[in-house]
């Protein structure tokens, strides 16, 4: 054997030992540019977020989406994060019934011409598709692979217009034994207590299988009554009046046709405190797992829509685009299939929440008790966990 023919198989030998510092490592957290990947080699899982808001817009199990994909590229995302990858809704999530909230007993009226919320019902906060997140650290070990960002949202005038507590807000991505957790610390810097109600709005799919085959458990005893416009009565059901039985056995062809939009409290925790929503089709499965200061849980999935007719296009938006919030390389998706999604494969979003949708007003009003709040100079800090299993 020549020298250099023994020099290339001493180093495959070493490539090939585990315990080697020339191995692969497991997990990995890359930057390109205004992108950083974490990846789980042995899961064969990677989670791709866009940095300048703070979103995972793809997570990818040996080559499948899990997170229901609105966009076919990382550009798409840039345009109009919207609501897709894993948006926090803050400072607070789904819907209020007026344009104001209540906090400590005060009253505080929207100003609904500073381009933050919408009336007469807003909804979803207005941080999901905010820029200006800092990263403050990327970093992969042994262990896990994971990213850090965080909003001073005290230092934009027009967030504080509208809700005038100051807090810095941390968000952090760990993937590990193929799962992703994604974690939320608040920081009150305001001379009052500042009251939480952010929340999230993830869309999930299972790609081995369409909406009406799945099964659906959800753990949660009480169904709240709500109005036309999806906002809490004040009335309640127990869940399983809601759901034609066992709610830990839901399946999904129950509601063919139907949109299910619908919250939940009185959430089941296991040993640890936690709550398992779980979703499965034939194979896949993903659980939903719910640190315990998530009080609610809002279920939405609309029906499969229709095949749109041959030649159709869908009406082009009017006005002018908003600008990007921010600019980088061409990274491909991660997905295998680049096949077109059928209509009826369908969607599922599984929304922690740390209150009830109103939860702020119906605090005011006494028909919610549950309200969280932050001490002034505290913080609050919860965890929720995806799990994808059987790809």
């Amino acid at each position: 054997m020549s020298r250099q023919l023994a020099w290339k198989a001493a180093a495959l030998l070493l490539l090939a030992l585990p315990g080697s510092a020339f191995a692969q490592a497991r997990y990995t957290a890359r930057t390109f540019g205004d992108v950083v990947q974490l990846r789980d080699t042995k899961s064969d899982m990677v989670v791709s977020v866009l940095t300048s808001v703070a979103n995972p817009y793809e997570i990818v199990i040996h080559g499948h989406d899990v997170i229901r994909m609105g966009i076919h590229s990382v550009d798409q995302m840039r345009a109009n994060p919207g609501l897709n990858g894993i948006p926090l809704l803050a400072p607070f999530a789904n819907r209020l019934d007026g344009t104001y909230f209540y906090a400590n007993g005060r009253k505080y009226n929207f100003d609904l011409e500073n381009g933050t919320v919408r009336g007469p019902i807003p909804i979803h906060g207005y941080i999901s598709g905010a820029a200006g997140w800092q990263v403050v650290r990327v970093k992969a070990d042994g262990h896990a692979a994971w990213i850090t960002e965080r909003l001073d949202f005290y230092k934009n005038p027009l967030f504080m217009q509208n809700f005038p507590f100051a807090h810095v807000l941390t968000r952090t991505f760990r993937l590990s034994d193929g799962a992703l957790e994604v974690g939320l610390k608040i920081d009150n810097l305001a001379n009052q207590p500042m009251p939480v109600a952010i929340g999230y709005h993830p869309f999930f799919w299972l790609t081995d299988s369409n909406r009406s085959d799945w099964t659906l458990s959800a753990p949660a005893q009480t169904h709240w009554l709500l109005t036309d416009a999806k906002l809490p009565t004040g009335k309640t059901e127990p869940a399983d009046a809601f759901w034609g039985g066992d709610r830990h056995a839901v399946p999904l062809s129950r509601f063919t046709g139907k949109t299910i939009d619908d919250l939940f409290s009185g959430l089941e925790k296991g040993p640890d405190g936690r709550t398992t929503v779980r979703l499965r089709g034939k194979k896949q499965g993903l659980s939903v797992i719910m640190g315990p200061k998530f009080k609610a849980l809002v279920i939405y999935s609309p029906p499969a829509p229709q095949p749109r007719p041959a030649g159709f296009a869908p009406p082009r938006p009017q006005g002018p685009r908003p600008a990007p919030v921010s600019s980088g390389p061409a990274i491909p998706l991660s997905a295998i299939d680049k096949a077109p999604v059928l209509p009826e494969r369908g969607s599922i979003a599984i929304e922690p929440m740390a209150g009830i949708s109103n939860s702020l007003n119906a605090t005011q009003e006494g028909t919610y008790t549950e309200l969280q709040s932050i001490a002034p100079g505290e913080s609050w800090q919860e965890s929720f966990w995806l799990k994808p299993t059987g790809y």
